[in-house]
């Protein structure tokens, strides 16, 4: 049984940031050929760039990520408007994931342990391709179930 998200789960409001949906998906195509060329090649300073990007899109807001300025300024002008809006938080936890990944994958490569290099930056690169391709965010749909579960842990807390 699918359970739907809480109101204060699902609606963006003022005191919540919301996305232009098209923006990650762009950021995700990006993304997701950055990481191929790091698989192919190896080269893992740049997998500590994309560590950058994704650390800005988490930490700073998605706002501040290079990959949402490339959007605004280059995609966006050329696009339909659009009312369509979704919460920038599980958003901003998926790049905070990505940016796990990202520096996972650069120390592996940097210290010599490609294997881990390859198998993080893998993770990373099958997340992006799946939001890329299929719009299916992954450290979207996980923000969801952590807030989902803490939601339901903190009303089982409360019913004692």
């Amino acid at each position: 049984m699918s359970e739907q998200p809480t109101p204060e789960e699902a609606v963006p409001t003022p005191a919540r940031p919301s996305v232009d949906p098209r923006g990650p998906r762009f950021a995700a195509w990006l993304t997701t050929a950055v990481l191929l060329v790091v698989l192919f090649t190896g080269w893992w300073p740049l997998l500590a760039a994309q560590a950058v990007v994704f650390a800005l899109g988490a930490f700073a807001g998605l706002r501040f990520s290079p990959y949402a300025a490339l959007f605004r300024a280059l995609v966006a002008p050329r696009l339909a408007p659009t009312d369509e809006r979704e919460d920038a938080a599980p958003v901003r936890f998926a790049q905070g994931v990505g940016f796990g990944f990202a520096v996972l994958g650069s120390l592996g490569y940097a210290l010599g342990v490609t294997g881990l290099g390859v198998v993080a930056t893998a993770f990373a690169l099958a997340a992006a391709f799946l939001n890329a391709a299929f719009g299916f965010c992954l450290g979207c749909e996980a923000y969801l179930l952590i807030n989902r579960l803490s939601i339901k842990q903190r009303k089982v807390g409360t019913a004692r």
